[in-house]
């Protein structure tokens, strides 16, 4: 199977997973930890391309996981997310991988905010290694394994 195959399947496979647990994932520890994880994937190569930005934007907007929450909320905590990753990405990494690791009370949220960031990641049909890196580092905020998400 081409790799543009498998990242689109796994993509499209954590999306139903998500789907699955629309009605517990409501609580703002997720909603927060989701708009850091959205920013930090968007941002990962340490810059924010303003193409990714509207990308990124476009796909939480239409996210029906994420539709249990107003969409302006959503985007202003992801615009503040992301203005902090382009102000100092190391500083604010550190600030959004906080914000993240606030999800890991409960599993099902935890595990959720990683598939998020999967599929944000995988929806242009490239998870490239800067992704999958931040994704990986968002395990460990969560004290998640990363090869249980093939990271």
């Amino acid at each position: 199977m081409a790799l543009w195959d498998r990242i689109r399947e796994s993509a499209s496979t954590m999306q139903t997973q998500l789907l699955a647990k629309k009605n517990d994932l409501k609580s703002g520890a997720f909603r927060d930890a989701s708009m850091a994880m959205c920013a930090l994937v968007a941002a990962a190569d340490g810059t924010v391309d303003p193409s990714e930005r509207r990308r990124v934007a476009q796909l939480i907007a239409t996210n029906e996981v994420l539709q249990n929450f107003p969409a302006d909320d959503l985007h202003r905590r992801f615009e503040d997310n992301l203005n902090k990753l382009a102000a100092d990405f190391d500083f604010g990494k550190v600030s959004v991988l906080q914000e993240i690791g606030k999800a890991k009370k409960k599993p099902t949220e935890a595990r959720a905010v990683i598939q998020i960031g999967i599929v944000i990641g995988g929806a242009d049909g490239d998870f490239d290694k800067d992704e999958q890196a931040v994704v990986r580092e968002a395990c460990f905020a969560l004290d998640l394994p990363p090869h249980e998400f093939d990271l």
